[in-house]
């Protein structure tokens, strides 16, 4: 839902993360709840040294495609993996953030509607900045943007190249 300054307000978010992601999870979920958010854990509910990323990633990236306007965020150690499982779930588009900019620029460019973070890359509070600002950022909708991502989801539906110019 937009808000009438245009930034995203009330998004549910799918979060879902490994043991090195599991204490930044929990940070997000009380941040997106403060900022008016409703997120939707979808594990580990438990700290698992050994625990596999895919169990609880899958799961919140399928929560947003069964949900559409929802958004979600992964975490992990490096947020790669993370990233990688999410983008195979088909409609994703998952980015890694490393900053606030590069966060907004997911959502404003490439319409990601997941966010993968490394919970060992950077500060919690930047984390959480990277999260917000995600979650508040509207697609820009640009004719070259959605230009672009009308060639990718054509190619994830029929597997055929974009014609050379």
């Amino acid at each position: 839902m937009q808000s009438a300054s245009g930034r995203l307000a009330g998004v549910r978010v799918y979060l879902g993360s490994d043991h090195a992601g599991f204490e930044l999870k929990a940070t997000l979920v009380a941040a997106l709840e403060k900022a008016g958010h409703e997120p939707v854990d979808c594990g580990p509910h438990a700290y698992v040294a050994d625990d596999d990323y895919p169990v609880y990633v899958l799961r919140a990236a399928q929560g947003v495609i069964d949900e559409p306007g929802s958004l979600g965020i992964v975490i992990g150690g490096s947020g790669n993996g993370e990233q990688i499982a999410a983008n195979k779930v088909p409609g994703i588009r998952a980015a890694l953030a490393w900053t606030t900019e590069t966060a907004a620029l997911a959502r404003q460019h490439n319409d990601a509607n997941v966010l993968s973070l490394g919970a060992r890359q950077y500060p919690i509070d930047d984390a959480v900045g990277f999260a917000l600002t995600f979650v508040a950022t509207p697609f820009s909708a640009e004719p070259r943007h959605a230009r672009r991502l009308a060639m990718v989801d054509e190619y994830e539906k029929t597997r055929a190249l974009p014609p050379l110019p």
